[in-house]
């Protein structure tokens, strides 16, 4: 009887395990990142920024191209993979988005100071790393 019980209960423990598991791989198969990670993202809330404010023009990695405004207007938006995007410097960066310029609006009423710096840090890790400026 106590061998019986105890296949029993072993059996409810290998269920458990396998549920378990399978949970696990379900919730991180819905993650758009590694689940072997453990270490958190830290470009998480830059990368919303980046959805929201950016992808629209400079697009989903960076890579800029032409674009076609709301009012019909048609700008073609720099990369920022390469070309002059890898010359500029941290504080040239947080100008442009800071003031805007050349097409591109200001968000110094729309993103805060530490916002702006982690888009920066994010930009460079992201779609910068690697890449080295023709001169």
């Amino acid at each position: 009887m106590l061998k019986h019980w105890s296949l029993i209960v072993a059996a409810g423990l290998l269920l458990m395990a396998v549920s378990a598991c399978k949970t696990n791989q379900a919730l991180s198969s819905n993650n758009s990142h590694p689940a072997a990670s453990s270490t958190p993202d830290q470009f998480a809330s830059a990368r919303v920024t980046y959805e929201q404010e950016c992808k629209t023009c400079h697009g989903p990695t960076g890579q800029g191209g032409p674009v076609k405004l709301e009012d019909g207007t048609k700008l073609k938006v720099p990369s920022l993979r390469e070309g002059h995007a890898l010359r500029h410097d941290d504080a040239e960066y947080l100008k442009q988005i800071t003031k805007g310029g050349d097409g591109m609006p200001a968000f110094d009423k729309k993103l805060t100071g530490e916002q702006m710096k982690e888009l920066v840090k994010m930009i460079r890790q992201e779609f910068q790393a690697g890449a080295t400026a023709a001169k």
